[in-house]
């Protein structure tokens, strides 16, 4: 059925995965930021999430992967013989994939976890303070783990569209599913079976991350009422 591309369709998946992956990282990092700097008592901190935030929930995640590609390789190149390189240097797709859209992303889990932060009682920091935390020890062994059992449906969401989002970097030469499977089509002119198969290798990764969300969350709950999650 499909003609021996099979392994090749696989290929770009691990491409796909390794993106995703890579963005959530970047993306929760930023998004941790984002929330700590909303939440902070800075009002420059706040501006600059806020204008984090509204910027990138406002723009197209396509125009941002071609502004971040081209406009990343023009800034590049132009800084570099400033620096003594002459060389012309490439951007690799895969890095500029990843930040774009963890980037893209961060912005969004910056509101999911700010809620989170909201959602853990102010006392329990009070206290830990009053203990003699500091107020990093504090974040680290008592906000941050209750924040994150608020926080991961927000996750959750955010990582199933962030792994089909992943599609757009095929615009930028990076061969990952979308573009393996356009490949095949264009070769066997047989565009059904082949994005049918796409769909369905996208569709496998998404439920296998809703179970693996579905466990975390039963997880995080051990030791909560339910009344109170």
């Amino acid at each position: 059925m499909l003609h021996g591309f099979l392994p090749s369709l696989l290929e770009g998946a691990a491409v796909t995965l390794g993106v995703a992956l890579s963005s959530l990282l970047i993306a929760a990092l930023l998004g941790l930021l984002g929330a700590l700097a909303k939440l902070s008592r800075s009002r420059i901190a706040q501006a600059i999430a806020g204008l984090y935030t509204t910027l990138i929930r406002g723009v197209p995640d396509l125009v941002l992967m071609l502004l971040v590609f081209y406009g990343g390789q023009i800034a590049i190149n132009t800084v570099a013989p400033m620096l003594g390189h002459e060389d012309y240097i490439d951007i690799d797709p895969f890095v500029a994939g990843s930040l774009t859209i963890g980037f893209i992303f961060g912005a969004y889990l910056t509101e999911s976890f700010r809620g989170a932060f909201l959602a853990v009682p102010a006392g329990q920091r009070e206290a830990g303070l009053a203990f003699g935390m500091s107020p990093a020890r504090v974040l680290w062994r008592i906000t941050l783990p209750q924040m994150l059992r608020h926080a991961l449906p927000g996750i959750s969401n955010n990582w199933l569209v962030l792994i089909k989002s992943t599609a757009i970097v095929s615009i930028i030469g990076l061969s990952d599913l979308m573009t393996r499977g356009q490949q095949a089509a264009g070769t066997t002119r047989e565009p059904f079976s082949f994005y049918l198969a796409v769909a369905v290798i996208y569709l496998v990764f998404t439920s296998v991350s809703e179970l693996a969300f579905s466990w975390a969350q039963k997880r995080l709950a051990i030791g909560v009422k339910e009344g109170r999650l």
